[in-house]
């Protein structure tokens, strides 16, 4: 399995919230994992940034911000050049995906916890 440089957006350090448990997994299958998020802190052993950091060689943007939160980022992941963009359940949001298809990047509709759980992550 290959390592899939991953972009947490909307990063969680509570154990019951999807981002913890995708964080956590994709730390698991060998992940190289950013996250970014309200509030600092660690989430198996990944810092939790605040604010956008410059990143390179981003192969996913797995989406954890509702569509009102998201437009703050719109630039900053087109500019990340990621392969694609996983907009997990609540995160849906056609205007964007309009915008990276725009850019050649791949926006999915799917959830991150079920492709790495069934192994088609």
């Amino acid at each position: 399995m290959k390592n899939k440089k991953t972009l947490v957006l909307g990063a969680n350090t509570k154990p019951d919230k999807y981002p913890f448990k995708a964080i956590t997994m994709l730390v698991e299958k060998g992940h190289t994992v950013i996250a970014i998020g309200q509030n600092t802190g660690e989430v198996a052993g990944v810092k939790i940034y605040t604010k956008a950091i410059p990143v390179k060689n981003i192969d996913t943007v797995s989406l954890y911000l509702k569509p009102n939160r998201q437009k703050e980022y719109y630039n900053y992941i087109v500019d990340s050049k990621p392969k694609r963009v996983i907009f997990n359940p609540g995160t849906e949001n056609p205007e964007f995906y309009q915008l990276l298809e725009l850019n050649n990047i791949k926006a999915e509709v799917s959830c991150t916890l079920v492709l790495l759980a069934t192994n088609q992550y």
